[in-house]
């Protein structure tokens, strides 16, 4: 049996079934790289200006730069690209198994402002904080 790779399915996982399939890639892989501090996602900052997170369409970052500056970082360590969230350990094991394929970062020293998790309260998502080392 072929292992159906690109595609649809998913099984749900919290997605839209109208929503993006993957993550816009980063355009740039210098200073201008900011990470979801929700999800973990990387883009620049214009992506996500243009996009949002693809993940978090709840942030209302899309063309909006106080959400923008308040939801993401610039200060995230290490980056990880995952083209099949589901079926790969790194990416459960990062927490980011339910997420659409992109570029993640390994970890985040941030937390989400206690604004937006409320937002993400009010929408039944989850937040999981940092982990403090």
């Amino acid at each position: 049996m072929r292992g159906g790779g690109g595609g649809g399915g998913g099984g749900g996982d919290g997605m839209m079934d109208d929503g993006p399939k993957y993550a816009q890639i980063p355009t740039s892989f210098g200073h201008e790289l900011r990470a979801c501090l929700r999800c973990r996602l990387v883009k620049t900052y214009d992506q996500f200006m243009e996009q949002g997170c693809e993940n978090c369409p709840f942030l209302d970052m899309e063309r909006d730069h106080d959400n923008v500056v308040n939801c993401t970082t610039p200060n995230f360590t290490g980056i990880i690209s995952v083209m099949d969230p589901g079926r790969s350990w790194a990416a459960r094991w990062l927490r980011i198994g339910k997420f659409i394929p992109g570029c993640y970062t390994l970890a985040v020293a941030e937390e989400l402002p206690e604004e937006y998790q409320s937002v993400c309260q009010d929408n039944n998502v989850q937040y999981f904080p940092p982990k403090r080392v």
